[in-house]
């Protein structure tokens, strides 16, 4: 009697989208995919949905859908340079420029250095106000 073992190792979307850089940490990866922000072939998935060759990954970002192509399957993270062997971007043009147009609206809202009162400033206010 011959034994075979296939080895049969699970690729998660959470862990998929982590691993090839999509999101910074796993949580918000899972985090993403349950709130649909990250679907598989425009199809809502929970985070355990595994991922196959082909599919293609629609990833919401703000105003935008980035799509990316599954290329190959991987266990660990990768580096910046390697990802382009796991995934295709294969986003139209049209969605980086949405996305690219919002973040410049985002801009528009906000001055540099008008957020919250560095330590100088609060010393300044304090020394005004007398505390």
């Amino acid at each position: 009697m011959i034994e075979v073992f296939c080895f049969y190792m699970a690729h998660r979307i959470d862990k998929y989208a982590w691993a090839v850089r999509l999101t910074k940490t796993r949580s918000i990866a899972t985090e993403l995919v349950s709130k649909s922000k990250i679907r598989i072939n425009e199809v809502e998935v929970k985070p355990s949905k595994e991922v196959k060759v082909g599919d293609i990954l629609n990833f919401h970002k703000n105003s935008a859908v980035f799509s990316y192509r599954v290329l190959e399957l991987l266990d660990k993270r990768v580096g910046p340079k390697l990802v382009a062997t796991y995934i295709e971007d294969i986003t139209p043009i049209e969605e980086v420029e949405k996305y690219r147009i919002y973040q410049e609206s985002q801009k528009v809202y906000r001055d540099m250095g008008t957020g919250r009162p560095s330590k100088k400033d609060r010393r300044s206010i304090g020394d005004f106000l007398d505390f």
